[in-house]
Order: C-alpha cells, then structure tokens, then sequence
C-alpha cells in the first residue's frame, strides 16, 4: 500500500472520485502524445505505454479479456441496472463526451487482483435527457504497479495503459487558471513539473489515479477495441474532459 490516498473533488462538481496520488516518481510523457488525434492538448499530462512486441499467448489473453467484458457488461445496457448494482455517475450534470459510471469496490480490488468480470466503470455515451448507451469499460490498477504487472492482466501488445500524470493543483483564488487556452494548472495545464509548480505557488503531485485502460468489446473491428483516440463513436479515452483541475483534501 502507498501513503498517499486522496479523494479528489471536481472543481465543475461534487461527485467524489477515489483517486490516489504516489509521490517520488519521474515519470515522462511519451513523446508521441502531441501526435495521436485528441490527445495533443494533454502533452505534459500523459503517460501511456508503449507497444510491445506480440508474444505467444498475448492475442488469446486479450481476447479472454474481451469475452469477460461482453459478460461484465451486457446486464448494464440499462443503465439503471448499473446505478441499482452500485456504480456511480461522475459528474451526472456536466456534459461530457462519454460518462464513467464507477464502482469503487471494484477499483479497490483491482489495486490487488484483476478481475475483468468485475470493471471498474462502465462507459456511456449520452444519448438524451434520461438515456444513456453503454459502450465499453474501464479497467485500472494501482498507481504503483510496474508495466510487466498491467502487462500480465492485459497484454502491452494489444493495449495502450494510460496514467495521468504532472497535476499541478491551483492555489486558492486561482482556479480559473484551470481552464482556457492558456491554462497553467489541472491536466490541461502548461505547469508540468514539480519546480514550476511550486513556483506558481501551486501543490504537485505526480500521478493522479492509477493505471486505467479502455476496453470496447461490442465492436467488430478489433482496432476499435482497444482504440486509444478520442471520436465520434463514443470513444474518450484519456478521462480529461471533466477533470481540467481538481480539489485535493
């Protein structure tokens, strides 16, 4: 277990999210974040794995993943039936382009074991006031885990992991700067190491959440699986869009 576990707050809402944060760590962007479609605005803030070579076994893990999330799933194509079994909407009221509706006993099991029968959200796409269409999962592992770890759940061949990464928290009565074109603070900002951040008066932490990979087991072309880029069909991979800053206690 690490010592640091903080809830973290939305500063556009109040729907809670267990997050945690390990401090001591350098961990780089990959450099090839500004280049994939939707993700240039997160340079900084990003670290994703990269693709491994294919070994034995991998494609045939894989896909053992994506049977055990059409099974997952599948009961929650009515999203009432997710709210009813203790999955939480983050951030009901702010329009996003996909929702995460999370079940924290989950996420905390999976920082010890995996489990793909068991996500630790299930992802919805808004399709009017009261109507919502499942698309996929989001399966996550402790912030600490090494990559041959998130490897051994679902292989780094097949799937892009993703981490959040260099949060610089606002300091008090500068939370607009979380927001705009030339934000300084959150994952959308220009603030990306532990010196300037300290500098700018702010609070760095490393790592906000854990691990997390998306998984869309319902499409037929299985590059869309595992897609990583940000569409229009319902895929949002990187989690940014509601969380530009946040409220640390």
């Amino acid at each position: 277990m690490y010592a640091v576990r903080a809830m973290l707050y939305s500063v556009m809402g109040s729907v809670v999210v267990a997050a945690g944060a390990r401090a001591g760590d350098d961990m780089a962007p990959k450099s090839d974040m500004a280049q994939m479609p939707g993700m240039a605005h997160m340079a900084g803030h990003m670290y994703m794995t990269t693709v491994r070579p294919l070994q034995p076994g991998d494609q045939q893990k894989a896909d053992a993943v994506i049977a055990a999330a059409v099974k997952a799933i599948a009961p929650y194509q009515d999203y009432h039936k997710a709210l009813e079994d203790g999955f939480k909407i983050f951030l009901p009221n702010l329009p996003q382009p996909q929702y995460h509706f999370t079940n924290y006993e989950n996420g905390l099991a999976a920082r010890a074991q995996f489990d793909p029968l068991k996500p630790t959200s299930l992802l919805y796409v808004k399709t009017g006031e009261d109507a919502y269409r499942l698309v996929g999962a989001m399966y996550t592992a402790r912030v600490d885990a090494t990559e041959d770890e998130i490897n051994e759940r679902i292989p780094l061949s097949i799937a892009r992991w993703h981490q959040h990464i260099n949060f610089c928290k606002a300091p008090e009565g500068q939370k607009a700067a979380y927001f705009g074109p030339d934000a300084k603070f959150g994952l959308l900002g220009s603030i990306t190491t532990k010196e300037a951040c300290e500098a700018a008066g702010g609070e760095f932490h490393p790592h906000i959440f854990g691990w997390m990979v998306h998984v869309y087991p319902f499409e037929k072309d299985p590059k869309m699986i595992w897609s990583t880029n940000d569409d229009d069909a319902g895929h949002d991979n990187m989690d940014h869009s509601s969380m530009p800053g946040m409220k640390m206690n």
